[in-house]
């Protein structure tokens, strides 16, 4: 083959490193962000986060029937504000920024709507930031997250117990040894004889055989703490040593020991509520063994559940949506979407180390701290141009929605994400980014954006129904039913026809085993 020179002409895509941020950032949730800001405030000495008693105009910060001027700006020349929680600067500004930003990279084909620009003083960078948290409160007032930090494990409330028994040491050693091999539930999974194994390992018999009986009498002492049922091998055990002692406080209650012979029967049995097998099995008749069902119902099957650590479970909002006094056109109340300013971290650069660093242009290492200036700024703008993004897709959403805050989950529309995406400009991945993770808190709760898109299901006059308001209906059909007579999927099914909503068996048994609601011989024996 004959080598030669071309010349071809082509367009790709580029992802620059502050685009991959910004995607990055984008669909970080509220605590993973929280973690990201500390991270790069700890990297980066260029951002620092701006203080609580400095003036508002600093931060570029002013009420939103001021001006928004800088000190220093051109009168034609609009500095980036967040006046009304939107983060969004008029449109003269952004102009002007987009047209002077000396620095900005950003390809044209990006999706954010570049609502945020680098200005051309380090001083303006003051401001480039939302807020963090109420100005107004005590900086040392514990947060969500410290109340959750401080709270007690469940290893850590049994070795205080352990503390006022009086053992020798090497039964205090096996109690703790026990104790710290309890996984989150309160449960012993591993058997006495595997974790002396793993001390004393298989040789030496006797010194095994000795471990195996310390095991044994820390295991008893174990299980004689609270919460009751801790140190129970299985669930068996576990329901065994709550009625064990609720039984020890009340022994004159007959049904208490109805409930441990049931309890006693293969678990099979009590988890399908098979109340003719266990009839048999006791030899009792069925009002004394639905007795007993009902006692076993009540008792904890996780001893350890009070003690989780609650910080996974925290849900703090990215967005707040208040009913206003005003109505609109439709007659509908009207809702104001902001911001939670208590998750938007309040950054800026550095004004001191900028105005050093632009002294000493050409000396040593200038050129390594001015990209870390510039990887500064970049944080910055890529933070804001997430909450102006999540901002957006909150009021397009509750726009769409509307029905659903006035009258609840009945009311909900059919949306999906292109439905956002066309309406925004944006791309179906980046809607698919901002509702991921993300909270709002409504007058009907607290929910994350992926709650308000649903697909839709077929009625009898041509239209949608969302499928969340089907769910909706099928809640309050089980919650009208009769106990006596629970119904199966099908009445179900016929019951939303007669509603004008399209539904098979199939659908309405998925979305019931979604919302965690037992079939109906279940529901029966409830």
């Amino acid at each position: 083959m004959k080598p030669g020179l071309s010349l071809r002409v082509s367009q790709h895509l580029a992802l620059t490193p502050q685009l991959q941020q910004s995607i990055r950032l984008l669909q970080l949730s509220t605590l993973e962000l929280s973690q990201e800001v500390e991270q790069m405030l700890d990297d980066n000495p260029f951002l620092e986060l701006a203080s609580d008693d400095a003036p508002r105009e600093e931060f570029g910060l002013q009420a939103a029937d001021e001006p928004a001027q800088h000190e220093g700006a051109s009168a034609d020349e609009t500095p980036y504000s967040i006046a009304d929680s939107a983060g969004t600067a008029s449109a003269e500004g952004q102009k002007d920024q987009e047209s002077s930003a000396p620095d900005s990279d950003v390809p044209s084909d990006w999706e954010g709507d570049g609502s945020v620009d680098i200005a051309h003083d380090d001083s303006e960078w003051g401001g480039d930031a939302p807020a963090r948290g109420n100005r107004n409160d005590d900086e040392d007032a514990p947060t969500a997250l410290d109340l959750a930090g401080a709270h007690e494990s469940l290893t850590d409330f049994l070795h205080q117990q352990a503390l006022s028994l009086r053992l020798s040491e090497i039964d205090r050693y096996a109690l703790r040894f026990l104790i710290e091999n309890l996984n989150d539930d309160g449960y012993l999974e591993d058997p006495l004889q595997e974790l002396a194994e793993g001390l004393a390992g298989t040789d030496d018999l006797e010194q095994l055989d000795e471990l195996v009986h310390r095991f044994t009498v820390a295991l008893r002492l174990l299980q004689s703490l609270e919460p009751v049922g801790v140190g129970a091998r299985d669930l068996a055990e576990c329901l065994r040593l709550q009625l064990l002692h609720l039984h020890r406080e009340d022994p004159q209650d007959e049904m208490l020991g109805v409930a441990l012979q049931v309890c006693a029967q293969p678990l099979e049995m009590l988890a399908r509520r098979d109340v003719r097998k266990l009839m048999q099995a006791c030899g009792l008749p069925e009002a004394k063994v639905r007795a007993a069902l009902g006692v076993i119902a009540r008792l904890e099957p996780k001893p350890g559940r009070r003690f989780t650590d609650v910080e996974r479970h925290i849900i703090v909002p990215d967005v707040i949506v208040k009913k206003t006094a005003r109505k609109g056109g439709d007659g509908l109340a009207q809702f104001s979407v902001q911001l939670n300013p208590d998750v938007m971290p309040r950054l800026r650069v550095h004004d001191v180390y900028a105005n050093a660093l632009r002294s000493h242009k050409g000396s040593d290492g200038h050129a390594g701290l001015q990209q870390r200036l510039q990887e500064a700024r970049w944080f910055i703008k890529n933070v804001q141009q997430r909450f102006d993004t999540i901002l957006r897709v909150s009021k397009a959403i509750v726009d769409r929605q509307k029905n659903f805050f006035v009258h609840g989950e009945l009311a909900m529309r059919p949306l999906v994400l292109r439905d956002i995406a066309d309406e925004l400009g944006l791309h179906e991945s980046t809607i698919s980014r901002v509702t991921t993770a993300k909270y709002m808190a409504t007058p009907h709760g607290t929910y994350e954006l992926k709650f308000f898109f649903g697909s839709g299901l077929g009625t009898e006059t041509g239209g949608n129904a969302s499928s969340t308001a089907v769910r909706a209906l099928i809640k309050q059909f089980v919650a009208a039913e009769s106990p006596k007579k629970p119904l199966s999927d099908s009445q179900i099914a016929d019951m939303l026809k007669e509603q004008g909503i399209e539904c098979a068996r199939r659908t309405v048994a998925k979305y019931r085993e979604a919302l965690k609601i037992a079939p109906a011989n279940l529901r029966k024996a409830l």
